[in-house]
């Protein structure tokens, strides 16, 4: 289906990708100034000059890239929330987040990534996941797997009796009623752990060196490129009702993404019985 928007070679958008990173984002990696950082909800949603820089200059290849498409990106519907329309639109939307993990960012930690997915009308057709300061770039394309630095992966299943390891949101971004639900998750044979980057937990699910995510929020430039990810490594996922994640919003959360369907159904088992 991507054919049908995308004529192109699909190589030019990961290229568009890096040099936003290369461009934008390395350059002030442990060099930004405290004019450079802004808080926008609080202590701990913060936005950097990288990251605005970062989506301008991917919203501009992009499009340039496919005419007539659209961009959702995460600092431009923090401007104008009605850019969330698009998602639900006729014409293919790139969705964006210029930098996964701003707060590691921030303190010069390199586990942060660069985050685009082509979507259209609610369909994952292709994913660009980059962490510039680790060099791994993981592309996933709708029906043809995932590659990590060109080479297939795949998430499998976690062994017989293994003790499922499992990223979660962090308490500091959770009400009372997610808490209680993330709380069911505090059981034997399950260790769950705040999570960093998204982008980068879900990588670490396709790779099957992450056994879930259970996440309480549902902004779509956070998860699509990781959803797809883990589709095409062999992932699953579902909300709370039990349905796949919608990317447009109106999800049942929590929400889990897993290396297999047992392991998705085991996890909302938990997640249902606390909440």
């Amino acid at each position: 289906m991507i054919d049908q928007f995308f004529a192109g070679d699909l190589s030019e958008v990961e290229e568009a990708v890096r040099k936003a990173a290369a461009d934008e984002i390395m350059p002030r990696f442990r060099q930004l100034a405290s004019h450079e950082i802004v808080e926008k909800k609080g202590p701990h949603d913060l936005v950097t000059t990288a990251d605005r820089r970062a989506e301008e200059h991917l919203a501009a290849s992009l499009t340039a890239l496919l005419p007539g498409s659209a961009v959702v990106g995460e600092e431009g519907v923090h401007a104008d929330p009605s850019d969330l329309a698009h998602l639900g639109g006729d014409a293919p939307v790139w969705i964006v987040d210029p930098v996964d993990g701003t707060r590691q960012f921030v303190h010069g930690n390199p586990g942060f990534s660069t985050l685009v997915t082509l979507a259209h009308r609610g369909e994952l057709l292709a994913s660009w996941t980059f962490a510039p300061a680790l060099d791994l770039m993981a592309i996933a394309r709708r029906g043809q797997g995932a590659l990590l630095n060109g080479e297939p992966i795949r998430a499998g299943s976690p062994a017989p009796g293994k003790v499922l390891e499992v990223a979660v949101s962090h308490f500091d971004f959770t009400t009372d009623r997610e808490k209680r639900a993330l709380s069911g998750l505090r059981t034997t044979g399950v260790v769950p752990r705040p999570c960093g980057s998204a982008g980068l937990e879900y990588l670490h699910v396709a790779r099957g060196e992450l056994d879930a995510i259970a996440f309480t929020w549902e902004n779509a430039w956070d998860h699509a490129a990781g959803l797809l990810l883990v589709a095409e490594a062999g992932g699953a996922n579902a909300t709370l009702s039990g349905e796949p994640f919608r990317i447009a919003g109106g999800n049942a959360l929590p929400f889990t993404a897993a290396r297999d369907e047992e392991t998705v159904r085991h996890i909302l088992g938990l997640l249902a019985a606390a909440g």
